[in-house]
């Protein structure tokens, strides 16, 4: 099945083919490792599918991508704290470290874009993607905490750990139905929202006002809602590519893209729920 996260899509055009290999015979709506077959339209990595490069490894488990998605949020967290203590928002040096943050930004969202048009995993770049975005985040969630809201970067820990674990219980007890369709219209409405955000910055830098007002008052939380429930969205999407991965003998690299899918989605779920929360503190 092909998915998505907030930013790029992982899965290539070549792996959603026709029912091919070891379940090419099994009918529709039987079982594969415990899933529903039915949602499938092909086993990604059945025989005479798979790339050259993936043929004959070692098949992924769930421990690895545990350890993989551990060591690259752990990436994220170390660097993040580090910005937060190395590179103080106070008045003296708030132009040099919004400068440094979006510098890091740019550089994440180069290495996310390289790594999404390659054909297999590469740890060196998710490792890099994973360390400048912790910069970035360390460094906007300083400068929330001292000039917003005292407090909230506890809150919106608390918030996506909240929206991850009630996500996963959802999807393990099968409350959210990941197929085609829904998939369909997450990667649509995440268009849309992603086409408002960019509106909304191009108002913003014109000196239009608030922008589209996305981000005070009660449209700016009603919209940092919508982005939590998308970024929930993908993250259902991502238990699906880890569970088809395992269930099909994903080549063992494929835990690297697991951890990256999970790690970029966590970070939109952080965003939005620090944008939700400062918002409303602000106004209260």
């Amino acid at each position: 099945m092909r998915t998505s996260n907030p930013i790029f899509s992982r899965w290539g055009a070549s792996r959603d083919t026709n029912r091919t290999g070891a379940y090419a015979n099994q009918p529709v709506g039987a079982t594969v490792g415990g899933l529903p077959e039915g949602d499938y339209r092909a086993n990604p990595y059945a025989p005479g599918t798979q790339p050259p490069a993936w043929a004959g490894g070692t098949a992924v488990t769930m421990d690895d991508v545990v350890v993989r998605t551990g060591t690259t949020l752990g990436t994220v967290v170390l660097t993040a704290v580090l910005s937060w203590l190395q590179l103080p928002v106070d008045e003296a040096n708030l132009g040099r470290s919004y400068g440094l943050a979006v510098g890091a930004a740019l550089v994440a969202f180069v290495l996310s874009m390289i790594q999404s048009f390659k054909r297999t995993p590469s740890p060196a770049l998710i490792l890099g993607y994973a360390a400048f975005e912790g910069v970035f985040l360390g460094v906007i969630s300083s400068a929330v905490s001292t000039y917003l809201s005292p407090g909230v970067v506890v809150q919106a820990v608390l918030g996506t750990f909240a929206v991850s674990a009630g996500v996963l219980l959802a999807y393990r007890m099968r409350w959210i139905r990941v197929n085609q369709r829904f998939a369909g219209f997450v990667v649509a409405a995440a268009t849309g929202f992603l086409l408002l955000m960019v509106a909304d910055s191009l108002f913003s830098l014109f000196d239009a006002g608030n922008g589209l007002g996305f981000h005070s008052g009660g449209l700016g939380i009603a919209f940092g809602i919508v982005g939590i429930l998308l970024g929930a969205a993908f993250l259902a999407l991502d238990f699906r590519q880890v569970e088809d991965a395992v269930a099909y003998g994903a080549p063992r690299e494929e835990a690297w893209l697991a951890a990256f899918g999970l790690t970029t989605t966590l970070v939109w779920i952080y965003l939005e729920v620090l944008r939700v929360l400062t918002i409303f503190n602000s106004d209260n």
